[in-house]
């Protein structure tokens, strides 16, 4: 998983991987929970999410991880399909939810993150309970990868559900709910000191928070970069991720 530099000022994010693109899978999920501020309490959002999946290579059960898009959504989804190809070539099946479809958008602006948030996380949950049911999946092997948006969101569902064995989150900010939860999901925080975006002392306060629940935590802060990485710090982000996975997921 490498994003650069390129398309960052309006969240976007570019992937640099070879591969081919991923099947395209439609599930249909009944989403419960938190809804859209004003929105009845006992309403029910009900949409359907697109999953785009890439097998991983191997026999039976598989570890999986959940590739989880920022602000700019599918809007590049090319390079999402490429990073999610790199990371089935180490074994992985891999997801890739079109959660905004849940709010019906292609991307979010900053003043819809905040609104929408926990409808996102909701349907998110949804796609991994679906992804447990999965035969050809190994459920007691599951990871999230996340990026901006898709970083928080990622610390937020580990938070709330104990059986994900493991996050990565580029350069994501600290979710307001996350203290809310019982976070045990050992993190990699992937960062720079120079992002304008989500500010670096986002990933100091996640490690800090994470370290004092005694949660394992590495994280990496790549001096100059801004929101979205360089090729250096592309490659080093890239090998600390897949280390990282293999550690806590296996392949």
């Amino acid at each position: 998983l490498i994003p650069t530099a390129a398309g960052s000022r309006r969240g976007g994010h570019h992937f640099v991987v070879d591969g081919a693109l991923m099947d395209r899978r439609t599930a249909l999920l009944g989403l419960t929970g938190a809804l859209v501020a004003g929105a009845p309490s006992s309403a029910l959002a009900q949409a359907p999410v697109t999953i785009d999946r890439v097998e991983g290579a191997g026999r039976g059960r598989r570890p999986v991880i959940l590739l989880l898009h920022g602000a700019d959504g599918i809007t590049r989804r090319a390079q999402y399909q490429f990073a999610a190809q790199a990371l089935a070539g180490q074994g992985y099946t891999v997801l890739f939810p079109h959660y905004f479809e849940v709010t019906g958008e292609q991307r979010a602006s900053y003043s819809e993150i905040g609104r929408k948030y926990a409808v996102w996380r909701s349907g998110l949950t949804s796609v991994i309970e679906s992804v447990r049911k999965d035969p050809t999946i190994d459920p007691s092997r599951l990871a999230i990868v996340g990026i901006s948006l898709g970083g928080a969101l990622a610390l937020s569902l580990a938070a709330r559900d104990r059986r994900i064995g493991a996050v990565v989150s580029y350069f994501g900010f600290l979710p307001e709910d996350l203290d809310e939860g019982k976070p045990r999901a050992p993190t990699l925080i992937l960062h720079g000191s120079a992002d304008r975006i989500v500010p670096v002392r986002n990933a100091e306060r996640i490690e800090a928070l994470l370290r004092g629940r005694g949660v394992p935590v590495e994280t990496q802060i790549y001096p100059g970069e801004g929101h979205g990485f360089s090729q250096m710090a592309q490659l080093d982000a890239a090998t600390r991720s897949v280390a990282f996975l293999r550690r806590y997921l296996g392949a």
